[in-house]
């Protein structure tokens, strides 16, 4: 099919950059209509400019469940109830231990695994109480599965995503599909903010990639592929984590 999503009414979430972005484009593109959400309008703006089809710009806060709830009020009432929804926003702070505050560690948990649960909660009720056949994808990680030194708070937040797909799964089938992408190292702003938080953005990222079998930084391209793969032709997966990581997890 050339278009394999006509018709599917998509949200996406932290659609301003990096894998969010890239997703929403490849969404279009396969025909959805889709809703960008993100907190700054500017920016959402820009991604809507890159995008073939309709969309709508949502500037809101995931790690706030009252805009959330908004947000999604305004896709209903401007296209139905979404039936197609990724949630991609997400923050990542590296500190060691010491370093990791309270408040650092409730932002990384409030944003990546609190609003991943707002976006889910709000769009899933709604499919099951119209009766809509749709899909949630959630944005694991690598770090979903293994722990890394001075990402505590991150992985921490990831696990917890990793857990939530599968418990939503549970709960909202079998009308709603719920899986995941654990991505590993991707080329993105959002990677290399945390290079440069080292102070050497150059070894920080060959360190990275001698850690990778397959030699290299994934794309948010690859990920937006495997977000299309498990919401178009992957029809009997539920509750699944597809570890897209250049072979990390493996090794």
């Amino acid at each position: 099919m050339a278009n394999p999503l006509t018709n599917r009414v998509a949200v996406v979430t932290g659609a301003s950059s990096g894998i969010g972005a890239a997703t929403a484009r490849a969404l279009s593109a396969a025909g959805a209509r889709v809703a960008l959400l993100a907190r700054t309008a500017a920016t959402l703006a820009e991604t809507a400019a890159t995008l073939p089809g309709p969309t709508l710009q949502l500037p809101a806060d995931v790690s706030d469940d009252v805009q959330v709830a908004a947000a999604i009020d305004r896709v209903e009432a401007s296209w139905g109830v979404p039936d197609l929804v990724v949630t991609s926003a997400g923050v990542s702070w590296p500190a060691p231990l010491a370093e990791l505050t309270p408040g650092r560690w409730r932002h990384t948990l409030d944003v990546n695994l609190s609003g991943t649960f707002y976006v889910a909660r709000e769009t899933g009720l709604r499919m099951r109480r119209a009766g809509v056949t749709g899909d949630i994808v959630t944005i694991g990680s690598e770090l979903s599965v293994i722990g890394m030194a001075a990402y505590t708070a991150y992985c921490a937040s990831k696990a917890g995503v990793l857990g939530l797909t599968r418990a939503l799964a549970a709960e909202l089938a079998p009308g709603v599909r719920v899986n995941a992408v654990c991505p590993g190292p991707v080329d993105t702003p959002m990677l290399a903010a945390e290079f440069e938080a080292g102070g050497d953005a150059g070894a920080a990222h060959d360190e990275t990639l001698a850690r990778v079998p397959l030699g290299r930084l994934a794309t948010a391209g690859d990920v937006a592929a495997a977000v299309l793969y498990l919401v178009a032709p992957t029809t009997y997966a539920t509750g699944t984590a597809l570890h897209l990581d250049g072979g990390t997890t493996c090794v």
